[in-house]
């Protein structure tokens, strides 16, 4: 019996050292054991993720710059008159070029740096240190060069939206300088401490008011919506505001370039999750509903304020309500993004339609009355409606899920939100009117009074947005 377990024995040693010979003359490597065959399984599915989860956020990295140029170029551009279309136009598309430059430069490392509880360091100047590998700390699943270039498109359009307050009656080179001063001096710090490492605001990494603003209601709206409140209060009216009408000169490029806003919202809202997962679909649902909700909102008001519901008011009711639930989307449900749709368009067409009037104030896209105020409702509908079962942001010291908004339990959210709310006023008016002040003193904001009847396609741009030849006959 010995005998005859010697001879197994010997045979399974003689059958281990061939396969292994075998597996080294043709490169396969030898059967595995189970605990590596389950370690390499683990690191196929983590990078297959990871894979998915980069391609989300280039694709979503995208929408949001369409938003830009061509959504919102052609958005404001449709609401001017045509003699500045070009020029309104432009303004956006510059952001595109000149903020990317200044993001890569310092903005980027001041905005998402490590630094103190208001600003980050200079630790990316340059764009020094984001290459490839993940930073856990924002997004563990992506190369931290694919966060810095999603981050850059909310950098780009967020002063692109103050243009509209302005619009028909700043110089360009004005606009230019002031857009860079604003971005390092406003939106960098508001940027940190909402979403920066140890920031004031951040509600996941240890701020000391944990705001909860998904996807820039403060950083975005708020700053360029009361930005823009200060710009347009700073320069004055247009020249004959309110008395000669100024309607817009085409309706059909707004309407485009709002339906263009609305789908790059997606990426705006649902791309803010960070990862290709359950969150984002959620955040995706919540925009789109959040969106509808405010278009019929805003309508509806119209109607029975007007007799009849305008194409106009529709499409700035649909985006009244992507600003408002931007802050809200990746925390509450669909029947609340619903109740949040409907309230920020209602607020934002009496905002529009009576308070301007009202105060005075010449906002000529009405940049504060959609972004401004749609922002203030959306950030503090957050801190009502947020859920911990869609976003469990908030955790005990044993990982377990707590309350996050008023509705869940948790009331003293809104303490929190009304801090963000106040921080972003106060940085946004304050910030704003110095740096108006010094661009004025440099070289002048206004262009004269003959540049602006003649129109700032012209006399800033040496060109017109429409050519009529006059007919043979």
């Amino acid at each position: 019996m010995a005998r005859f377990l010697s001879k197994i024995l010997l045979t399974s040693c003689l059958v281990c050292l061939a396969a292994n010979w075998i597996a080294a003359q043709t490169g396969s490597p030898a059967p595995a054991t189970a605990d590596a065959r389950i370690a390499k399984l683990e690191q196929q599915v983590a990078e297959a993720k990871g894979s998915a989860d980069n391609a989300w956020m280039l694709v979503s990295s995208a929408l949001v710059l369409m938003m830009t140029g061509p959504g919102l170029a052609l958005f404001y551009g449709g609401l001017v008159r045509k003699k500045n279309v070009l020029a309104t136009m432009m303004q956006s598309f510059a952001m595109m070029a000149i903020v990317t430059v200044l993001w890569g430069l310092l903005e980027y490392s001041l905005a998402f740096g490590s630094g103190n509880r208001f600003i980050g360091g200079f630790h990316h100047l340059f764009l020094r240190g984001v290459g490839p590998q993940p930073d856990a700390d924002y997004a563990a699943t992506i190369p931290q060069q694919t966060f810095m270039v999603y981050q850059l498109m909310f950098a780009i359009i967020t002063p692109a939206l103050i243009s509209g307050a302005f619009a028909e009656r700043m110089k360009f080179s004005a606009m230019a300088l002031f857009m860079v001063l604003w971005s390092v001096l406003v939106y960098a710090p508001m940027a940190h401490m909402v979403w920066g490492k140890g920031g004031l605001l951040n509600a996941a990494l240890g701020g000391r008011f944990p705001t909860l603003d998904f996807a820039g209601g403060t950083v975005v709206h708020i700053t360029s919506g009361v930005s823009a409140l200060v710009c347009a209060l700073y320069l004055g009216k247009r020249l004959g505001y309110p008395h000669e009408p100024m309607p817009p000169h085409s309706v059909v490029l707004s309407f485009i370039g709002a339906c263009l806003l609305w789908v790059g919202w997606f990426g705006f809202n649902a791309g803010s999750a960070l990862a290709a997962g359950t969150l984002a679909t959620s955040a995706f649902v919540a925009t789109h509903f959040g969106a509808a909700a405010a278009a019929l909102g805003w309508s509806a008001a119209e109607w029975i304020r007007n007799g009849k519901p305008s194409a106009l008011g529709a499409i700035s009711g649909a985006v009244a309500g992507l600003v408002a639930i931007t802050p809200a989307a990746g925390f509450v449900g669909p029947m609340s993004a619903l109740v949040i749709g409907v309230v920020a368009g209602v607020s934002c067409y009496l905002m529009v339609a009576k308070g301007k009037a009202r105060f005075g104030y010449d906002d000529s896209l009405d940049a504060f009355g959609v972004h401004g105020a749609g922002g203030t409702i959306g950030a503090l509908l957050t801190g009502v409606f947020a859920l911990s079962g869609i976003n469990p942001i908030f955790k005990d010291s044993q990982g377990n899920p707590l309350p996050s908004g008023l509705i869940d339990g948790n009331g003293y959210q809104l303490v929190n939100q009304l801090v963000g709310i106040l921080v972003a006023w106060i940085l946004a008016i304050v910030g704003t009117l110095l740096i108006l002040k010094v661009v004025d003193l440099v070289i002048g904001l206004r262009v004269p009074d003959d540049h602006e009847i003649q129109g700032l396609d012209l006399s800033q741009h040496g060109e017109e947005g429409y050519y009529w030849e006059a007919s043979a006959s």
